[in-house]
């Protein structure tokens, strides 16, 4: 792998499926001569040309020699080696066989690092997985309550011990812990002891958002929402996301939003959760590389599983958020098996045609006022603007809050969303 030259000081940078770290070429060069290779905390692998280089004798004294040889120990383990010539260093995803460089790594890389439990922490206060509250694509989730004085209840989730070589559970931590907003899930502490891997999270009471909007004929949990609630709920998933993009350091990249991934608390507010498909990108970084497809059918954005829809951003995050204010809106799931994207019971045209004919909600809502019937319109308007097919079309989350928050009438009617692909310009 070629790599351009780094520059004078150190740098770090983590991608969701591994980590580059780039040194300054001082520090190469001065290792080069010793034939030193750095083992911890990140077990460095040197990619290139392998030259070794014998050590001189310097011509100073014995004293200083001690000295200068003691310094080379404490950085970083001095022994006989190759060291690549090139600058680029890998991170080896072994984090299944050796814990604790998946711990080392989650401290050297964000300082403020939540608490780190045993296993058998995790078992005391979930009494040993006794009450069982949801399950997820990458794990169960438990209640539980931290030994501390006042009790406080948590959410545990136990990754799936089939998942490999703990990727998702390295995102999931990296990014969360990067975090601090409302309307983001809070990550208490974490487990990570050879193939158990645990996430302990605040407690969020009301669970997820699917449970209000699907209509199940289950009358315990299912709930159906207000106009203004839904609204309001709405915006603070947008205003989640605004800040993961713009808000954070490091924008971050959810790849996972839906109605199971949004948890609402004792007062309905909403908390972004579940980032185990999330990536770490720069923040100036227009369009990401990923390897795969990544997300929920019903809520992948296009240019997810075809790059001929445009490239992966940002605004892949804006197409899902899209698709679950539509889901909020109509009460029924975008995506059913077997369902022709082609067929008139296709959701988005559903609620597209919905619009456009000025039908009532009252069907959905019931009676609804004058100013519930405009939020949900101004809900409806938006969320197509986001389902665009172009990814260029679709507002950024930023532009998103701008449009919710302002009136109807400002509001200009989107295009009917297709799925072929768009015509792109030369």
């Amino acid at each position: 792998m070629r790599s351009s030259r780094p520059s004078s000081s150190a740098y770090f940078f983590m991608l969701a499926s591994f980590i580059l770290i780039s040194i300054p070429t001082s520090f190469c060069s001065e290792n080069q001569k010793y034939a030193a290779n750095c083992n911890k905390p990140f077990h460095f692998h040197c990619v290139g040309t392998r030259t070794l280089y014998p050590r001189k004798l310097l011509s100073i004294a014995p004293g200083m020699a001690a000295i200068l040889i003691l310094s080379l120990v404490i950085i970083c383990s001095v022994k006989r080696g190759y060291l690549s010539c090139h600058k680029i260093l890998w991170w080896k995803k072994d984090a299944m066989n050796d814990p604790i460089s998946a711990k080392e790594l989650i401290q050297d890389y964000e300082p403020m690092a939540p608490k780190r439990y045993t296993y058998s922490d995790v078992k005391k206060l979930t009494n040993s997985f006794k009450y069982k509250v949801g399950q997820g694509g990458f794990g169960v989730v438990y209640k539980g309550k931290l030994p501390d004085s006042d009790g406080r209840i948590v959410a545990v989730k136990l990754l799936s011990e089939a998942k490999g070589n703990g990727e998702e559970f390295i995102n999931e931590v990296a990014s969360i812990s990067r975090t601090s907003h409302v309307n983001i899930v809070n990550l208490l502490g974490f487990c990570y002891e050879r193939n158990k891997r645990a996430l302990i999270y605040e407690f969020v009471s009301n669970g997820s958002l699917d449970k209000f909007i699907y209509d199940e004929g289950n009358s315990v949990t299912n709930c159906h929402l207000d106009c203004q609630t839904m609204f309001q709920i709405a915006i603070g998933v947008a205003r989640g996301l605004e800040y993961l993009h713009r808000g954070c350091r490091t924008r971050i990249l959810h790849f996972d939003i839906k109605p199971h991934n949004i948890l609402l608390d004792e007062d309905l507010c909403p908390k972004i959760s579940d980032f185990g498909l999330a990536k770490l990108c720069k923040t100036k970084e227009s369009v990401v590389s990923i390897t795969g497809m990544r997300g929920t059918a019903g809520f992948i954005a296009p240019e997810v599983f075809s790059r001929n829809f445009g490239g992966v951003s940002h605004k892949s995050d804006v197409y899902s958020y899209g698709m679950l204010v539509l889901e909020m809106v109509g009460g029924r799931k975008n995506f059913q098996s077997g369902v022709s994207h082609t067929s008139q019971i296709y959701f988005p045209h559903w609620i597209y045609n919905k619009l456009q004919q000025e039908e009532s909600f009252d069907d959905t809502f019931g009676d609804i006022t004058e100013v519930g019937e405009d939020a949900i319109k101004k809900l409806i308007i938006v969320s197509l603007w986001c389902i665009q097919t172009n990814p260029s079309d679709r507002p950024s989350m930023a532009k998103v809050i701008e449009m919710l928050e302002g009136t109807l009438l400002s509001l200009q009617f989107p295009p009917k969303p297709f799925l072929d692909s768009p015509t792109r310009s030369p």
